[in-house]
C-alpha cells in the first residue's frame, strides 16, 4: 500500500476554453438513460447536493447552498471541454422502468450524476488515456445496483470508444459503500493519501484511496 500526502498546490491548471469541445454520447442501460449534463439539470444538482448524508464524505462535509452549486454546475460543463467525449453526464430511470415517472424530456426520476474526467491534479498521473470516473446518487436510489450499472457502462464506453487505457475512481478510506462499488466494477487498490483540507470532516485521519482498472484487466474481466 502507496501512502502519499497532497497539497492543494499540486492542483493542474487547466485552460477549458483552449480545449476543443466534443460532444457526449448519450448512453442506455437497463435502467439508466444517462445525458450529457445541461443548464436543465442544475435544479437536480441543487436537490442532490442539498443531501447531508449525499455529502458527508464530499467537500466540507455539509449541505451546499444554491450560489455554490451554481458555480460547480459551471465547472462541471466545463469538463465537457477537457477531453474527447468525456464530462458529466446526468443520469434517469428509463422510461419504460417500472419505477420511473416520465418527465417532459422523456425520461424517468433523476437518479444522480456520472463522470469521466482527465486527470486534475499532478498527483493522479499522465493526463493522456486517462480518466477519473466518479459518481453520487439520490438517497431514494441507493443500494439498489444503480451506482454500477451507470459506472460500468462509462468504464465500458471510456474503454470501447474514447480509446482510454485507465479508468480510476477516488474516494475517502471511510466511504465502503463507494469502495464496495468500485471493487464490484473489478478496480483494484492502488494507493492510500492524504489531501489538505482547511476544514476536517468526519473520517479525514484516514485519507483518501484511488482505485484504478486498466482496459487489459476490463477485458479479462469481460472474457470471463
Amino acid at each position: 500500500m502507496r501512502l502519499q500526502v497532497v497539497s492543494p498546490a499540486s492542483f493542474l491548471s487547466i485552460a477549458a476554453s483552449s480545449m476543443e469541445t466534443t460532444a457526449q454520447a448519450t448512453i442506455w442501460t437497463d435502467r439508466l438513460c444517462l445525458v450529457p449534463l445541461s443548464d436543465d439539470h442544475l435544479e437536480h444538482e441543487i436537490q442532490l447536493d442539498s443531501d447531508p448524508d449525499v455529502v458527508k464524505y464530499i467537500g466540507n462535509g455539509r449541505p451546499r447552498s444554491r450560489s455554490v452549486v451554481e458555480r460547480l454546475h459551471q465547472e462541471r460543463m466545463a469538463a465537457a471541454k477537457l477531453a474527447h467525449g468525456q464530462g458529466f453526464w446526468a443520469g434517469f430511470l428509463r422510461p419504460d422502468s417500472s419505477s420511473s415517472a416520465g418527465n417532459k424530456n422523456g425520461t424517468g426520476e433523476f437518479v444522480g450524476w456520472w463522470i469521466l474526467e482527465p486527470p486534475q491534479r499532478q498527483d493522479q498521473g499522465p493526463r493522456d488515456n486517462r480518466a477519473e470516473l466518479g459518481y453520487r446518487l439520490m438517497k431514494k436510489f441507493w443500494r439498489q445496483g444503480l451506482a454500477k450499472e451507470g459506472a460500468k457502462a462509462l468504464i465500458r464506453h471510456g474503454f470501447e470508444h474514447l480509446g482510454l487505457v485507465s479508468i480510476y475512481a477516488e474516494t475517502m478510506a471511510v466511504n465502503e459503500a463507494s469502495r464496495a462499488t468500485m471493487r464490484s466494477l473489478g478496480m483494484k487498490h492502488v494507493r492510500t493519501f492524504y489531501l489538505h483540507f482547511d476544514e476536517k470532516i468526519e473520517g479525514w485521519e484516514e485519507g483518501e484511496v484511488e482505485y484504478a482498472i486498466t482496459v487489459e484487466g476490463w477485458q479479462a474481466l469481460a472474457n470471463n
